[in-house]
């Protein structure tokens, strides 16, 4: 093969700028603060930004009031005793605080319990993703033998045998109490728990002061060392997956290897998504321990000295370990005008 004038030149250019990347990467001081190439993005927020959550939000009243009301319903479980309030107490932040949720009869759970609270902003349901909708999200606990335990058919005959809903739902729905229309009122009420105006979102706004120096200092932090490449946006995470154990393998060190510790790949069945999930949002995360998907993480502390390791095969001493941590204590926000605690 013969090769024109023009093309060796551009062969040539190109070996050069290779080679100087090469060289500037391998010989860099410190790594880069840039998403991986294996994070998995499929992003609706700007990649590049932490964003406040919006302040005034208009929703259907009466779809969130239906809503509310299916939520705190245990008819919505085979044994009258689990409602979606039940794991997702919004006197608990939208979580339960334990390891793993109990559903009916005691049964114990196999993952973390995420808030509910700001869930319509991730851009997928449940730690591997399974779900795109918070409508969609509703099949998982209803029909798990190990969370509420129903079918749909069960639970539409139980809700019109109750003349309160049927005259509720036919208020709103022409067609009355169908399964897409209580996933409809359900998913409204939760598309409303927002928490906006946390003091980090004030500080977003231009109140400076909203936040100490030790804050604005794990602030700081939180951006030199790369945790924002995964936790940004609006809900500063909840919209890519990533990888549990960048930089060391965490369950080798953890241990005790579960079927949810797979994450996306119980999904997608692709190796490449082995020990993928998620990245949860840190939202209202100072007043929703414990912390990662398998609740191992007891406190804040643990969560900061983790993700710093394995993520970004660094250790930071104590005062940094505060100062982050100060930083994430920031993230609470309000509900109804109340602060989340």
């Amino acid at each position: 093969m013969t090769l024109n004038k023009k093309t060796i030149i551009v062969v040539t250019l190109t070996a050069v700028c290779l080679s100087a990347v090469a060289f500037f990467y391998f010989n860099r001081e410190e790594p880069f603060d840039l998403i991986p190439p294996y994070a998995n993005l499929e992003q609706t927020d700007d990649v590049d930004a932490i964003t406040p959550l919006p302040v005034d939000m208009s929703f259907d009243n009466q779809k969130v009031e239906l809503g509310q009301r299916l939520f705190n319903d245990p008819t919505l479980s085979s044994d009258g005793t689990v409602s979606c309030a039940h794991c997702h107490n919004l006197a608990s932040a939208g979580a339960d605080h334990q390891m793993h949720s109990r559903g009916v009869g005691g049964k114990e759970g196999i993952i973390n319990t995420p808030t509910v609270f700001n869930s319509s902003f991730n851009f997928r349901q449940f730690w591997n993703g399974r779900a795109e909708t918070l409508e969609e999200q509703m099949d998982g606990p209803l029909q798990n033998p190990s969370e509420m335990n129903i079918t749909w058919s069960q639970v539409i005959t139980r809700l019109s045998a109750d003349q309160h809903y049927r005259a509720q739902f036919n208020v709103i729905y022409p067609d009355g109490i169908k399964q897409d229309n209580v996933k409809d009122a359900i998913a409204s009420f939760e598309r409303s728990l927002v928490t906006p105006n946390s003091r980090f979102d004030r500080f977003l706004r231009g109140e400076k002061t909203a936040l100490t120096a030790d804050e604005q200092r794990g602030y700081s932090l939180f951006q030199q060392l790369g945790c924002i490449s995964c936790h940004q946006g609006r809900n500063i995470g909840g919209n890519m997956y990533q990888k549990l154990g960048v930089m060391e393998n965490y369950f080798a060190y953890r241990g005790n290897l579960t079927q949810a510790d797979m994450g996306r790949f119980n999904v997608t069945k692709q190796e490449s998504d082995r020990y993928f999930f998620k990245v949860p949002s840190l939202r209202n995360v100072a007043v929703t321990p414990p912390y990662l998907h398998d609740g191992s993480a007891k406190n804040l502390n643990d969560a900061v000295k983790v993700m710093v390791r394995f993520q970004l095969g660094r250790t930071l001493d104590e005062r940094e370990v505060h100062e982050i941590v100060a930083f994430l204590s920031t993230l609470t926000g309000e509900y109804k005008g109340k602060r989340l605690e």
